[in-house]
């Protein structure tokens, strides 16, 4: 299973699980473009990367704002080239109880967790049709095929990723395009320790842990190979036995 020979990019790719995505994509030879909010952890990804012996550059900017969109591929593609594998994984939460969510809140996760991936998706889909391949990968989420606590907003718009990724993948199945998602679990990330206690939560999951980055990566990396060709409109759950589908 190898990349060689293409360019990634891979938004919130600054920690958690898109440092472990971009980095698992380098290792198997994809020239991989870090998109991030934060210079310093887009920096230190790549850091990584290259420590490695692979290839990868760091592109600061709003992955849910037109204009920083355009830029951010532009650049990438004046410094690595034409994208044929996109991971949507950038993504917000802030934990609040339906009713003290605020439309401000509400509309802030849906702009970066939705609008986001449709505007960096847009912005690399011409690449793909010209390649006549392409690989794109949504992260969404677990909260969106169980639901949960204090996270309509959020849960919402995970299952708008998912619906999105359907839409896509039937819009574009004859071009060589296949589009996928991954809704992780629980897993160990910075993101996760904003509202909780890893160990505390592993108590509870069927394996009695919680998941790794790496264990998202890998799954992202086989969705986005050339083995991955015949299999689009799929979410690859990755949640240690939290949800069966």
């Amino acid at each position: 299973m190898t990349h060689e020979g293409r360019n990634a990019v891979v938004t919130g790719g600054g920690r958690g699980i898109g440092r472990a995505i971009a980095t698992v994509l380098a290792a198997n030879g994809a020239a991989v473009a870090v998109w991030d909010l934060n210079a310093a952890n887009a920096e230190e990804t790549v850091a990584q990367i290259r420590e490695a012996g692979g290839k990868a550059i760091a592109v600061v900017g709003n992955a849910a704002e037109t204009t920083a969109v355009k830029e951010a591929a532009a650049r990438t593609r004046a410094e690595l080239g034409p994208v044929t594998i996109l991971v949507n994984n950038a993504g917000i939460t802030k934990y609040s109880a339906f009713m003290d969510l605020t439309e401000e809140n509400w509309d802030n996760i849906i702009e970066v967790n939705l609008k986001g991936p449709f505007l960096v998706t847009q912005a690399f889909v011409p690449d793909m049709l010209e390649a006549g391949w392409g690989r794109i990968v949504n992260i969404s989420s677990s909260s969106a095929q169980t639901g949960g606590p204090a996270v309509a907003h959020y849960a919402a718009s995970k299952g708008g990723v998912i619906g999105f990724t359907k839409a896509l993948a039937t819009e574009f199945v004859a071009t060589g395009i296949t589009v996928n998602n991954v809704p992780p679990g629980t897993v160990d990330t910075p993101l996760l320790r904003e509202g909780y206690d890893p160990e505390q939560l592993a108590a509870a999951m069927p394996m009695k842990r919680v998941g790794r980055p790496e264990d998202i990566a890998y799954a992202v990396n086989y969705l986005a190979s050339d083995e991955a060709g015949y299999v689009t409109g799929q979410t690859l759950s990755v949640n240690g036995g939290r949800y069966f589908v």
